[in-house]
């Protein structure tokens, strides 16, 4: 990479966290940079990932493709025996499928606030693949 980079481009090359939450140290993680979300939408993501490490434990977090797109990751501390990684898995599946709707939303601010799409492109991409109908 070039040293001259610009700041505005970064976000090409890098996953974007969004939020998370740690069972470790009982703390959750906000990023500020999108604050202008509604916050009904900032509390069920604080919930969503407090929730989590409650219930699998470990490190829940929310993050930004670089193409923005949402995706969720966990993590745990080596030899922690109270991480339940079957239980992650079955819970990521349930999260993605009862989500879907807010990780599209999110997905589209992102682009839109972020990557500066056309928010009428994302939405009609959207119809044709039947996601908004």
């Amino acid at each position: 990479m070039s040293e001259n980079m610009n700041d505005k481009d970064e976000h090409l090359n890098v996953r974007v966290v969004l939020c998370a939450a740690s069972s470790y140290d009982k703390k959750y993680y906000f990023n500020r940079t999108f604050a202008g979300l509604p916050e009904s939408v900032k509390d069920e993501l604080h919930i969503l990932c407090v929730l989590f490490t409650e219930d699998i434990g470990g490190i829940f977090t929310i993050v930004f493709t670089p193409e923005g797109d949402v995706e969720i990751e966990t993590q745990c501390e080596e030899g922690d025996l109270m991480y339940d990684d079957i239980g992650c898995g079955l819970m990521i599946k349930e999260v993605r499928k009862k989500k879907q709707e807010l990780f599209s939303s999110l997905s589209i601010y992102y682009k839109v606030k972020i990557l500066h799409q056309d928010p009428g492109s994302l939405l009609d991409q959207e119809d044709e693949d039947g996601v908004n109908k």
